[in-house]
């Protein structure tokens, strides 16, 4: 799986506030309006949606981790070059402590991306909410599920959380942001048309079609050699802005990357 499966970190249960971290590393930022730019990446463990497509399975679908506190999680950014951090999952904004890392994380300087499904809305600075809103097509059934997953009660919960318009409009209207979108094919766009359309209509900001990212589906190379082309096409067709996975395409599926 493209992120780590086994955390070789001490689980120690630190003294004051602590997140679930998956991983932490500096690499590439691979999606978005900053793709290409040296990032230092803080992967939480945990999420409220289940996402079929999930490149993050092991912060999901089987949660792994080890504990840090905040000091120790901010010490670990300074040691590395990058000044800019990206806040990813997972769903970072589950966990009360996201607050207390990214005040920190302002207070030293750094340029913070935070990744989120846009279901929640944080009491936080953030430099760049990077806003994932899931489509229906991301929806996990038994037919579509990860091997060995029972998807069990997540099919109907996932369907019933997935898109909170009044999260949505609330983050684009606090931050500088982007509103990125996993594509599976030509079949979406009526379902991103009308969410933006509608996200038009109850926010208090500017939503520019450069604002809107059109990103094919696809955690191996493999994958989105079968998917890229019809995206990038597609966002040709709509007017909006298409991002690659850089990641992917420099480094396959491999963990930390």
């Amino acid at each position: 799986m493209p992120v780590t499966s086994h955390v070789e970190r001490p689980d120690d249960t630190p003294d004051g506030p602590a997140l679930p971290i998956n991983e932490l590393f500096a690499s590439l930022q691979g999606e978005g309006k900053l793709v290409g730019v040296p990032s230092t990446f803080v992967r939480t463990s945990g999420c409220n949606l289940r996402c079929w497509f999930c490149d993050s399975y092991h912060t999901s679908w089987e949660p792994t981790h080890a504990w840090m506190g905040v000091d120790e999680i901010v010490s670990a950014v300074t040691a590395r070059d990058p000044d800019h951090v990206v806040l990813t999952g997972g769903e970072p904004l589950i966990h009360d402590e996201t607050a207390p890392l990214l005040e920190r994380l302002a207070e030293h300087g750094y340029h913070v991306t935070v990744e989120t499904n846009g279901t929640l809305v944080p009491d936080a600075p953030i430099d760049l909410a990077s806003i994932s809103p899931k489509l229906s097509t991301s929806t996990p059934t038994p037919e579509n599920a990860p091997d060995g997953v029972d998807v069990g009660e997540w099919e109907a919960r996932h369907e019933e959380s997935r898109i909170n318009l009044d999260s949505l409009a609330t983050l684009v209207e606090r931050h500088e942001f982007q509103l990125k979108f996993v594509v599976t094919g030509p079949e979406d766009m009526p379902e991103i048309e009308n969410l933006v359309a509608d996200l038009r209509g109850v926010a208090d900001a500017e939503i520019h079609d450069d604002d809107v990212l059109l990103m094919p589906e696809g955690q191996t190379r493999e994958k989105l050699a079968a998917t890229r082309n019809v995206v990038a096409d597609l966002a040709l067709e709509y007017g909006y802005r298409y991002t690659p996975r850089l990641h992917v395409d420099l480094w396959n599926d491999a963990p930390e990357t």
